[in-house]
């Protein structure tokens, strides 16, 4: 999976300023507190760089060829400094070699990671780039779009890291969905190693302008919400859908084309859509707003200015395809893409709330511990979707899509008792597929139905053993609390969603790295509840329990 490198800003707290410098930083212009910002950042990875350079180096399993490069940095109210970074070896990328430093008071209290030794590779390979791109040809079964790339990396994502070939090569699948497909050749043998996609999609399977915009702020009527506020600009007369409140977010109109990032929405009177179909504005007026209050639902519960936490908006693109029944993020373009279903005879366009909470959290995924797309961490990092895409919908709070832990039931028409949906997080094997339960073998399912173990912890963190209204006893659904449960604890008392969102968030930005499975998930939250609330609090165990009850133990 692609990795970008960017040095987030860091929410220095009150621990790491006395009263006077702060008094100072009241006057400072905004070039100034940007510039001290940076080199508070710039101190805090020097910090944590010359510990793995020390003492550290043995606990990062670091040989004696590692570099590394750091791409987050966090610092917490209390000093603790959290440092990401992405390793190399030889100048060949480590792939699952990336690891948290956790410090404090220039003492480091703990390393997260899934590299398990120190032990590296010979860097010769055996095979050629050339027979490496036949091989995952030969898996890759159909006609790429492009010329297919490769690159040598030490493929780490095993019990012992092995050169490969790390092959690339896009298409367009059956159903329309692009795919950047990522095959890991064994650089000796041949052999597929791994192999996953860098389209992260919601179900399984623009020009410049001549003037310079300013903010406006318009109406769109929906398919999902009704009449909802957009924030839009205004150049030379005419509203684009571009949100300059957000960073210059922005919505396109891909007129049912695969390629390429759309053309600009534009309009006189700033209204969008008429609430049904024959609009072709209407589903962008939910796309817009859906993405808007992910934005904000990052920014106020979080502190997250953006997907990359830099204050960028990104491209959202509507009207994918033909008849195209899914929506997805892609790291390559820096967007969301939704397709139009098949027009409302089974599926509506992929644009309710929670499906754009999904996909901008893929995200926000790709810039923090970027779980990689297949296996356990897979299932993870599909499930941290639907976590934050039903979280956006407590956020949003709209009485037109009630908030729940459904995911996508507003894509059925006429689905007034909520019996139709992509995936049920209080009991995922309602849809068929999903285990309700983890087992060793869940890494081999498709990662929207492994993520159902994860989806039914975080519910159960959350809620409770609670059956939500209209699936109890007596309904068609007919469940129990002692159906919500793997382990018979009906006992389980929620915590309630704020505490249960700042939980994960905290896991996944600070403690998750990209070969997270889920023993190391159980962890990494309780490490982030520790944090937050206290080792051994209620909180604390009540995160226990609730990995238990899904028999994540």
């Amino acid at each position: 999976m692609k990795v970008q490198i960017c040095l987030l800003s860091l929410a220095v707290a009150s621990g790491l300023a006395m009263s006077s410098s702060a008094v100072a930083a009241d006057k400072q212009s905004p070039a100034e507190a940007a510039e001290a910002a940076k080199i508070q950042r710039d101190a805090v990875i020097s910090r944590a760089t010359a510990f793995i350079n020390g003492s550290a180096s043995i606990a990062a399993r670091r040989a004696e060829a590692d570099t590394f490069d750091a791409n987050d940095a966090i610092v917490d109210a209390n000093g603790t400094e959290h440092v990401r970074f992405q390793r190399s070896y030889n100048g060949l990328p480590v792939i699952g070699g990336d690891f948290v430093v956790h410090s404090r008071n220039d003492q480091v209290s703990k390393i997260s990671q899934t590299l398990s030794t120190s032990n590296r590779p010979s860097t010769t390979p055996g095979i050629s780039s050339d027979e490496a791109i036949v091989e995952a040809g030969a898996h890759f079964g159909g006609n790429f779009v492009g010329a297919p790339s490769s690159r040598l990396v030490i493929y780490a994502r095993g019990a012992s890291p092995v050169l490969a070939h790390e092959v690339i090569l896009n298409g367009i699948k059956a159903d329309q969905t692009p795919t950047e497909m990522h095959y890991f050749v064994d650089a000796r043998s041949g052999k597929i190693l791994a192999q996953w996609d860098g389209i992260e999609t919601a179900r399984p399977g623009p020009g410049g302008g001549g003037c310079t915009a300013t903010a406006a702020v318009g109406t769109g009527n929906s398919l999902t919400l009704g009449s909802v506020v957009l924030n839009t600009s205004s150049c030379n007369g005419q509203y684009q859908l571009t949100d300059l409140t957000r960073g210059g977010g922005k919505t396109s109109n891909m007129a049912l084309k695969t390629s390429g990032l759309g053309s600009d929405l534009v309009d006189t009177d700033n209204t969008w859509g008429n609430g049904l179909l024959s609009n072709s504005q209407t589903v962008a007026a939910d796309a817009h707003f859906g993405v808007a209050m992910t934005f904000d639902y990052y920014k106020v519960v979080h502190g997250r200015n953006g997907i990359a936490n830099d204050g960028k908006g990104a491209l959202s693109r509507v009207h994918y395809g033909r008849n195209y029944q899914n929506a997805f993020w892609s790291d390559s373009c820096f967007c969301m893409t939704f397709g139009d279903g098949d027009n409302g005879a089974s599926i509506l366009p992929l644009v309710a709330l929670d499906v754009a909470g999904h996909e901008m959290s893929h995200g926000v995924m790709s810039r923090s511990a970027n779980l990689t797309y297949s296996g356990e961490s897979g299932g993870l990092n599909e499930a941290n979707s639907d976590i934050f895409g039903s979280m956006v919908e407590y956020f949003t709070n709209d009485a037109n899509d009630t908030p729940d832990y459904v995911i996508g039931e507003k894509l059925f028409p006429n689905n007034t008792n909520g019996y139709n949906a992509l995936r049920w997080m209080f009991k995922p094997s309602l849809d068929g597929a999903s285990p309700d339960c983890y087992a060793p073998n869940i890494g081999g399912l498709d990662v929207h139905y492994s993520s159902g173990v994860a989806n039914h912890f975080y519910y159960l963190l959350a809620e409770g053993a609670v059956v939500p209204a209209g699936f109890g006893v007596g309904t068609p659904k007919g469940l129990t609390p002692a159906s919500l449960v793997c382990n018979g604890n009906t006992s389980i008392t929620g915590i309630g969603r704020s505490a249960a969102e700042k939980i994960w968030y905290r896991a996944l930005t600070v403690y998750m790295t990209s070969g997270t499975n889920y023993a190391n998930a159980r962890a990494s939250t309780l490490s982030a509840a520790a944090d937050l609330y206290g080792n051994g609090s209620a909180k604390y165990n009540a995160v226990a329990a609730a990995w238990s009850a899904v028999s994540v133990n």
